[in-house]
């Protein structure tokens, strides 16, 4: 099982909540945290990870939480959290080029991230971009250098969406087409058993005129 899959499974899933995207970070500029800020648990790893909450129709509430694994464990273990509404800015930093730093400006909170890849960061952001979108209606977040693709165009959500319908397309074609052939195939038969039943009526009245 993945990293992302484990999370999902113990952070969120027990909460009935879904996560919808996450990026493995590390921190642009280290803070200063006492030793038993930690808990005295040594190295860990950081994940950010968006989730919303598991219902029928869309999701009733987003948010963002920080989740970290420390060295020696396989568990994860939820850090700071925010509801979706509480992000204020989104800084790609560099609109020009893929790169993996990015910053996230909240209310009460401002952090200056590098994801472990340029591409992790870009599906996350499309996914976050996609989910403000979606689910925020009064106040959304500001997303500023941030690369045209993130903001739509060729996101990934896109192009899901783009392959789905062109399945749905070509399976309906397939079912015209099969309908079509069916529709030809029933028209020979009918004319074919019209052309027997033609050929019995006519062999009969030949064989009654030399009885």
């Amino acid at each position: 099982m993945s990293a992302k899959a484990a999370i999902n499974k113990e952070i969120f899933a027990p909460h009935d909540e879904r996560m919808l995207g996450a990026v493995q970070v590390k921190r642009r500029t280290k803070k200063k945290i006492p030793f038993l800020a930690t808990g005295g648990q040594g190295e860990y790893l950081t994940y950010i990870c968006l989730s919303g909450k598991v219902t029928n129709k869309k999701p009733s509430q987003a948010s963002i939480t920080k989740v970290k694994q420390f060295e020696g464990t396989t568990s994860f273990v939820r850090r700071s959290h925010w509801m979706l509404e509480q992000l204020s800015q989104v800084n790609g930093i560099d609109s020009n080029r893929d790169c993996p730093e990015f910053d996230l400006l909240f209310e009460n909170a401002f952090d200056q991230w590098v994801a472990s890849t340029a591409s992790e960061k870009s599906t996350f952001f499309q996914i976050l971009h996609h989910t403000c979108q979606r689910y925020l209606t009064d106040k959304k977040p500001e997303f500023i250098n941030c690369q045209s693709k993130i903001m739509g165009g060729n996101s990934i959500l896109h192009s899901a969406a783009d392959s789905v319908t062109s399945a749905v397309q070509k399976a309906s074609q397939a079912l015209n087409e099969r309908g079509e052939r069916l529709g030809r195939a029933e028209e020979k038969t009918e004319d074919m058993k019209n052309s027997a039943q033609q050929f019995a009526e006519t062999a009969h009245k030949l064989a009654m005129k030399h009885k």
